[in-house]
């Protein structure tokens, strides 16, 4: 009996990737969806085995998609869950949320996807509590007081900059570098997901892999090549800070481009 899947992202050229691969590997994509509301009512309509979820999509995303349904106390799907970006899998994969694919989309992690799928529907297994486990440890996250000040390594010294001042932070080789209106420092943070939690998540926005930045302190929106942008800080040096094509949409919710 062929798998059944539903697959729900904002970007058609993501869905339609996605259903290619599924067809490869012999799952009937039932129904397409571009937006959270589709996704719970395609879920409720289609009892599909799988719904393959984007985690960002504007208005409900994925997660307050996992949300709608376990409120409403539907039966789940088994849930994959597909990402831009990698702190959003490593918790869904943390709470065993079935599976995660990174965009864009590999053949062999799809395949692999599926057959983890198969092996929890063989078994029964429900991913209900999984998920709910989830939703609850996204919510207290998002609760949880974040600190007023960040320390910062600069010179031999142990500094601390209000996070207000912030401009941005970078990644390269492993080491943060964070960037203020009055200096610049390196993060005790191993990784920019780390450091994004400590960091409120109204101002501080992932506006690229490698690229944290305060929301509140880009000066300019510079338009790039193949309808792309790069924003450009008020920190001293005015740097110039690449938009990854997955976040453009971000950008133009934020600034009504």
């Amino acid at each position: 009996m062929a798998i059944s899947a539903v697959i729900v992202d904002d970007e058609q050229l993501a869905r339609e990737e996605l259903a290619f691969l599924l067809k490869e590997a012999d799952v009937e994509v039932v129904a397409q969806g571009k937006n959270g509301v589709e996704a719970v009512n395609l879920t409720k309509e289609m009892s599909p085995d799988i719904l393959f979820l984007d985690v960002q999509m504007p208005g409900l995303d994925g997660f307050g998609v996992i949300k709608k349904l376990l409120d409403r106390k539907l039966a789940l799907p088994q849930i994959v869950f597909a990402t831009a970006f990698d702190q959003y899998a490593v918790r869904a994969f943390e709470v065993n949320a079935v599976d995660y694919l990174l965009k864009p989309f590999d053949k062999k992690r799809v395949e692999q996807a599926i057959e983890k799928v198969k092996r929890k529907l063989e078994s029964s297994a429900s991913s209900n509590e999984q998920l709910d486990t989830l939703v609850k440890m996204l919510e207290q996250q998002q609760q949880r007081p974040q600190a007023a000040k960040v320390l910062l390594k600069s010179g031999g010294r142990l500094l601390l900059v209000d996070q207000k001042d912030i401009c941005y932070a970078s990644i390269e080789d492993g080491i943060i570098t964070v960037v203020a209106t009055n200096m610049e420092g390196q993060s005790n943070c191993r990784t920019l997901e780390e450091l994004l939690d400590s960091l409120d998540p109204n101002i501080f926005w992932r506006a690229h892999r490698s690229y944290l930045v305060n929301i509140q302190r880009i000066k300019e929106v510079v338009p790039w090549f193949k309808s792309s942008y790069q924003i450009r800080m008020d920190d001293k040096k005015q740097a110039e800070i690449p938009v990854s094509r997955a976040q453009t949409k971000r950008l133009r919710e934020l600034f009504n481009l």
